[in-house]
């Protein structure tokens, strides 16, 4: 079936930011949507352009499965942006499904964000390897918002290859540049594409924004293999950076403490959260479309990789008390490279050893707008991450009332409220995470209470608002002098 994509005050009218719905043609799939919606979404939905695949839309065009129409009201995009940003995303696309490969979190952060900046008049060019040989050159997303499929090497190299198509891939974000009339800032994701930013930095005279997302240092400490080269290379675009962007407190101090980053220069840009997507809703409902009975269930969200920390919700499970022995644990998520392969099959292992087949199911990745049945279905939602930039899992869970037991590191301790919308646990060790999630299971009390005050915490973050302090940030950085490349 075609997918509706909908924004800003149709989408709030709709509560769903997308949708499936069937239809031959695109008047065939709004007439579902007004249908299911009603009359107030009918009357967002008059005043709206419509769109077909990234072009604008006549409404008796023929719609397929895959197509993706969207709705956009006239405050969304269109004409008389304020600026254009190059959005550098080399390793990995915002199109890609995340909890598959190498994607993940940045994923939806690159198009969540880009999105909300379009919405903002601030056009975003997201820049992503060729990582297919059927890709287009370019996909328009929506209004204000396209990403374009560089050429950079054989299209299926690993991750850990990708440092060796930097200059093809620079070279070629410059190309494009060029032709499309320039741009005002540069606004780098991961440190790949930080170096391909310090590179146009310095070609194109224009401020350089840096996202790391995760730091190599950090991850060193954590015993994680990483490039030999990554580390300084992370070094040198934060000295050429005009503004670090860290999601809380605790990257920004690593920022400072182990680059050398001028705090000045720090600014924290927490990530968002859909809200018409990710919000409370019916659990039994939940269950029921999942297939779940009324047993506890426990959610785990995320990629398969050692630094995910998926062995120890399996032992969380397994070290629950015998009044607990229905309970069901949920793996959300699919492996990442050859490390994510090992780390599944070493976790399969672990769960035949414990006897625990079937208590534990492994669902497949899935498409982001379908993740917020999973955290409505469950109890708890566990995070057991080794490192957490920030958390966008916990987030996530949160804006939909599911309770969080989450390990106290990185961005997690700002964000998990400790006895209050979850659990933060120090220790690795698995008696203890089944310590607190047994308090949230049972005490229903407790559970209702820390699901209502996740919800309202959560309520804190959105895209939107994080568009905002970027887009102050970048007119901010129009009007003083670039910080001179120390590197």
């Amino acid at each position: 079936m075609p997918t509706l994509r909908l924004f800003a005050s149709v989408r709030q009218a709709a509560g769903v930011s997308a949708v499936e719905l069937s239809g031959a043609t695109v008047a065939e799939v709004l007439e579902a949507a007004t249908a299911r919606f009603g009359p107030a979404f009918e009357e967002q939905l008059r005043s709206c352009r419509i769109w077909r695949n990234g072009e604008p839309a006549d409404l008796a065009e023929a719609v397929a499965a895959g197509d993706e129409i969207a709705a956009l009201p006239p405050v969304s995009g269109g004409a008389g942006r304020t600026g254009h940003v190059a959005v550098v995303s080399l390793h990995t696309s915002p199109l890609v499904q995340p909890g598959a490969g190498d994607s993940g979190g940045m994923n939806v952060y690159v198009r969540e964000l880009s999105a909300a900046l379009a919405h903002r008049r601030l056009e975003c060019s997201v820049y992503v390897r060729r990582f297919r040989d059927d890709l287009p050159p370019e996909i328009h997303v929506e209004p204000g918002v396209r990403v374009v499929h560089i050429p950079a090497g054989p299209p299926d190299l690993p991750k850990e290859a990708l440092a060796g198509t930097l200059d093809a891939f620079t070279e070629g974000v410059l190309a494009d540049i060029g032709r499309s009339g320039g741009v005002d800032a540069i606004h780098a994701h991961y440190w790949l594409s930080g170096v391909a930013g310090h590179r146009m930095k310095h070609a194109l005279d224009r401020p350089l924004v840096t996202t790391f997302h995760t730091l190599g240092r950090v991850k060193e400490g954590l015993g994680e293999t990483e490039s030999a080269h990554r580390a300084d290379a992370e070094e040198m675009v934060v000295a050429c950076s005009d503004v670090v962007c860290a999601a809380g407190p605790a990257e920004t101090d690593h920022l400072v403490e182990l680059y050398g980053a001028p705090a000045d220069r720090v600014q924290i840009v927490a990530p968002g959260v859909e809200h018409a997507l990710f919000s409370p809703g019916d659990p039994e409902g939940a269950r029921a479309a999942l297939g779940l009975g009324r047993e506890p269930v426990l959610l785990f969200v995320g990629r398969i990789q050692p630094l995910k920390g998926l062995d120890l919700a399996v032992q969380t499970l397994g070290s629950l008390g015998g009044d607990l022995g229905d309970t069901r644990l949920l793996v959300v998520g699919g492996p990442s490279g050859a490390q994510g392969h090992a780390e599944l099959a070493r976790v399969r292992r672990l769960v035949g050893s414990a006897g625990l087949a079937d208590r534990v199911r492994f669902v497949a990745p899935q498409p982001h707008h379908r993740l917020a049945t999973y955290y409505r279905a469950a109890d708890v939602v566990l995070v057991p991450s080794r490192s957490e930039t920030f958390g966008l899992v916990a987030l996530e869970a949160a804006a939909c009332g599911a309770p969080v037991v989450a390990a106290a590191v990185g961005g997690l301790r700002t964000l998990v409220r400790h006895g209050r919308t979850g659990y933060l646990v120090s220790d690795r060790d698995p008696r203890l995470w089944a310590e607190r999630v047994e308090e949230i299971l049972e005490d229903r009390l407790t559970a209702a209470a820390m699901a209502l005050e996740a919800a309202a915490v959560a309520r804190d973050y959105s895209w939107d608002a994080t568009a905002g302090l970027l887009a102050g940030c970048y007119d901010q950085l129009r009007q003083r002098r670039l910080v001179e490349c120390l590197a």
